[in-house]
């Protein structure tokens, strides 16, 4: 929720198994009328949809949709004012994108695989027995990292399940797992660059060891946001904003 361009509420939800009710229950909580369109009561309109339900929301609900691509370019840009790269790792893929002036010149996208992706680390902290939000402080007290060979989520996990039973450690493997998804990422980056600043956005940049060896292999500081899951929904807001309107 912005008002007169300035951030001033989000809310973090799971997407659970109906993003439609989730969405219309988000709504309510403001005030708005989900089948409206318009805002009643203290919320502001219009809405803007971004990710990857956004087409659901406009065929459902009216909203106008804005892309993931452009939306993490404008909420980054505002977030960093001298952002010049974007990478995102979302729950379902992971991108990169070049800016300039707030807006993307240049992008490239994983969404056909889910390795290199949220979802990806949170099969494998599955598997190995770790919470999600302690998986990427297990794999950085590995003294070395297992090597990993496969890309996909499915042989990934089978590869997981052998190493297990081998006896190798748990720790090895949690890093060897990081380092394929940053391998996976540094070859998006090598396709559109990195020039710094670089704001490092979705879920995973909550992820430690990702961060650290992102830094590593890409010898930059990456900036990320306090709350990088927000960053898309951000520019989403902040592209009704920039026509002039409330956001």
């Amino acid at each position: 929720m912005l008002e007169d361009g300035r951030l001033v509420d989000a809310e973090i939800v799971d997407t659970g198994t109906d993003p439609l009710a989730r969405v219309r229950e988000l709504l309510a909580g403001l005030g708005h009328d989900p089948g409206s369109g318009r805002g009643t009561g203290s919320c502001p309109a219009p809405v803007v949809a971004t990710g990857y339900g956004r087409h659901l929301v406009r065929a459902r609900l009216g909203f106008p949709v804005i892309t993931e691509i452009r939306a993490h370019a404008l909420g980054a840009s505002m977030l960093f004012p001298g952002c010049r790269t974007v990478i995102d790792i979302g729950g379902q893929d992971s991108k990169v994108v070049r800016v300039e002036n707030s807006r993307q010149t240049d992008f490239e996208m994983n969404d056909r695989c889910a390795a290199g992706t949220g979802r990806f680390l949170e099969v494998m902290a599955a598997t190995l027995g770790y919470g999600i939000d302690e998986f990427g402080s297990m794999a950085l007290d590995a003294r070395e990292p297992a090597a990993i060979s496969s890309m996909c989520t499915v042989f990934s996990e089978s590869e997981v399940v052998s190493l297990i039973a081998r006896g190798v450690d748990k720790h090895s493997i949690a890093l060897g797992l990081h380092e394929s998804i940053v391998l996976r990422l540094l070859a998006l980056v090598g396709r559109v660059g990195a020039e710094p600043e670089v704001v490092l956005t979705g879920g995973v940049a909550l992820n430690p060891c990702i961060r650290m060896l992102l830094e590593k292999k890409l010898c930059v500081r990456l900036n990320v946001p306090e709350q990088p899951q927000i960053a898309g929904a951000l520019g989403a807001a902040l592209s009704v904003a920039d026509r002039g309107k409330p956001a």
